[in-house]
């Protein structure tokens, strides 16, 4: 390793990844140490500008342990997850040499290097919105833009599987399959692209947060206590879900809408009754949650065939995905007639794509108050103020990229710390 300035560089990259939402879900693993699922799994990667982790790492031989800051504040990086992916990204660490900069590091020097790591993400952490997700693939992907590696994006998810199950299929951009795959070593348990995020644009997605407050079961002792209790998870594994995944891939390649609906919310619901028939129960919906449901069954039934699809990950926040524009925004003022803003600002109340506001013809909460109840409701005069945080409005959105602009960077350039650290 050499430098212009006797060793003393920082070499930095920052990088964005999106988070995404299984609409036929991952909820077991047959194996803990290499998180191997017991199925398949589909999914769809959000819009990165509304729903991402943003990751800056860096390495120098001033750097004497390896550090890392996750919104601000620094955490351990001791833990398996981590370890694995640093492991498996610095094995395939190829040569570098910056000349501008007067950097060269060999293959082998990577193993010597400590990296500092700060992350952030858009929204809120462990409140069942896969951040875990965006921030392992973002990790795996920037580490991988870092140190040279050459593996493509099939092998970069099987590194961000090992840090989070749901994070391999965050390194693509649309619609996404992880397969279980069958071997041991785990090697063959790799995401795939079912279709990119223009396949089908129509789509939008309303996402209900319901609360943004850190679960009570982690997703990963809840699932292990649902491998080890729950006889509907085995039968849902391997009699249920095969034969989803086959029709939920033909749904998304002919842009079936009401196939792919009935499936999204059948999928949700079994999830959640293999919640129910561990033991002890685990309980990620509630009150809020239940009423998104109804509400949207029940408009689904008085239409004769599904406007919209609902799923929910480990908590209680409601993903909705609307057929089209108009759907949304039909969707959006039956939402706020039954859960308006707490105060006047609507403007913080939906995040993402302020725009959908306009299409549905909300400029204020006046406008809101002036909501006419949803006919397929038979009780009108309940509203629930207060009982979900915000909205986020989306779409489909594109993988990884690379943040260029070094103002972005989490990382400051000379000293590798957080900046204004």
């Amino acid at each position: 390793m050499a430098s212009e300035a006797e060793g003393q560089w920082v070499l930095m990259a920052t990088g964005q990844s999106p988070t995404n939402i299984a609409v036929i879900k991952y909820w077991g693993k047959r194996d803990e140490a290499l998180i191997l699922p017991v199925n398949d799994s589909i999914s769809v990667t959000l819009d990165p500008d509304h729903l991402s982790a943003t990751t800056t790492v860096a390495v120098s031989p001033a750097f004497s342990s390896d550090r890392m800051w996750l919104n601000g504040k620094e955490i351990s990086l001791s833990g398996g997850r981590f370890q694995s992916c640093l492991r498996e990204i610095r094995k395939r660490a190829c040569d570098f040499e910056d000349e501008k900069k007067g950097i060269k590091i060999k293959k082998e020097d990577w193993e010597k290097l400590h990296v500092h790591i700060a992350s952030y993400n858009n929204f809120p952490t462990a409140a069942g919105l896969a951040s875990s997700a965006a921030g392992f693939a973002c990790l795996v992907f920037t580490l991988g833009k870092l140190m040279n590696v050459k593996e493509d994006y099939g092998e970069l998810s099987s590194i961000a599987r090992q840090g989070s199950g749901s994070a391999c299929r965050s390194i693509y951009g649309g619609f996404v399959k992880w397969c279980m795959g069958k071997k041991d070593d785990g090697s063959d348990s790799i995401a795939v692209q079912l279709a990119d995020e223009a396949h089908w644009k129509d789509l939008v997605i309303i996402i209900a947060v319901v609360s943004s407050k850190q679960k009570e079961t982690s997703s990963t002792s809840g699932m292990r206590d649902s491998v080890e209790t729950s006889p509907l998870l085995q039968y849902r594994a391997q009699t249920v879900v095969p034969s989803r995944v086959l029709k939920m891939e033909e749904a998304i390649k002919n842009h079936d809408f009401e196939s792919f609906a009935k499936l999204t919310c059948a999928d949700s619901n079994q999830f959640h009754a293999v919640c129910l028939d561990t033991s002890p129960p685990i309980f990620y919906m509630n009150d809020t949650s239940h009423r998104i449901i109804s509400l949207v069954e029940k408009w689904n039934q008085s239409e004769g065939s599904p406007q919209v699809a609902y799923t929910f990950d480990a908590g209680p926040n409601a993903v909705l995905i609307a057929r089209n524009r108009k759907t949304a925004a039909l969707l959006l003022q039956k939402l706020l007639y039954y859960f308006p803003p707490q105060d006047k600002d609507l403007s913080s109340y939906l995040v993402g794509d302020k725009s959908i506001l306009s299409d549905a013809e909300l400029h204020s909460t006046e406008d809101v108050e002036a909501l006419p109840a949803p006919p397929e409701m038979k009780i009108h005069d309940q509203k629930f103020k207060g009982d979900v945080s915000y909205f986020i409005c989306s779409r489909l959105g594109a993988g990884p990229k690379v943040v260029a602009d070094e103002s972005h960077a989490l990382l400051d350039s000379v000293t590798g710390l957080p900046k204004g650290m």
